[in-house]
């Protein structure tokens, strides 16, 4: 295993294995993982504030085997910052997690440099290392077998109208795999309050249109229709972060797209991402947050 010490925005920090390749259709390595992780940092880290990330680590690349892993401050070094929170009831054993936060360009490179090539996060923050309520509902839009991401595009401009009417103001990103995600900055004073919401708009949206949405989730439902999943709003969940790559053979990413793009192609890698930043900045640019209804 060839490792290496490198400086990166003041720290010192070990490499390992820069040039095994993570991405084999299209030769992506390690270091351009770290690379495209410490370039995008400007507009990623504002989306990992203050919520503990669980990595999913690929060692071997996308065509090996992976894991989650939020138990992940163990492997940290002593400058990461990191927080105990309590574990979700389907975390074995285990009644806290001592889970990361990434704050700064090193924080990115040194999970990037553990394989960790999708960050996943909370729709919740910790403040004084006390996890907050929800600040963040997420409606995830998942094609089934016969649909695609037109399907899911169709359906985000509904559901666009249906939070606007609520006085929410949402902002929508590709998930860089199949579907699209649909998110709202928001207040409630009730941890399942979002879930309530987010399956309720989900059963509207199927009640009205039941041969294309669907709000269960057996996959025996789904073929033809788009799933909203609504269940990322429960406060053991997590999603993917704006930004993040994802596991998948082109090396996508999760990207965020102005409500105007969703007529247009919908997949982009990191060179796509870094060129959109530069051009348009960061446009999953959260507005205030605004009360819940119901």
């Amino acid at each position: 295993m060839s490792r290496q010490r490198v400086s990166i925005g003041g720290r010192q920090l070990e490499v390992s294995n820069l040039d095994k390749v993570l991405f084999p259709e299209v030769g992506f390595t390690k270091a351009e993982v770290i690379q495209y992780y410490v370039q995008i940092a400007p507009v990623l880290l504002p989306h990992l504030a203050g919520r503990p990330v669980t990595f999913t680590r690929w060692p071997h690349g996308v065509e090996g085997a992976s894991f989650f892993e939020k138990n992940n401050a163990r492997h940290a070094p002593s400058w990461v910052q990191h927080v105990v929170v309590p574990a979700p009831g389907s975390t074995k054993d285990r009644e806290t997690l001592d889970m990361v936060l990434l704050t700064d360009v090193p924080d990115l490179a040194w999970s990037a440099n553990l394989a960790a090539l999708e960050l996943h996060v909370p729709q919740w923050r910790v403040d004084d290392d006390v996890p907050q309520l929800p600040d963040l509902l997420v409606l995830d839009l998942d094609p089934g077998p016969g649909t695609g991401v037109a399907e899911c595009a169709a359906l985000a401009v509904r559901l666009r109208e249906r939070l606007v009417d609520d006085g929410l103001e949402p902002v929508v990103k590709t998930s860089g795999s199949k579907g699209l995600q649909v998110y709202a900055p928001i207040r409630c004073a009730d941890p399942e309050h979002p879930s309530r919401y987010a399956k309720a708009l989900a059963q509207a949206l199927t009640e009205e249109t039941p041969d294309e949405v669907v709000w269960r989730m057996e996959k025996v439902l789904r073929p033809g229709k788009v799933l909203v999943d609504w269940s990322q709003n429960n406060t053991a969940k997590t999603t993917v972060a704006p930004y993040s790559l994802r596991a998948r053979a082109g090396a996508t990413v999760s990207t965020p797209v102005a409500w105007e793009e969703l007529d247009g192609p919908l997949v982009f890698d990191t060179a796509a991402v870094l060129d959109r930043v530069a051009e348009l900045g960061d446009l999953f640019a959260l507005a205030e947050p605004a009360d819940l209804p119901g």
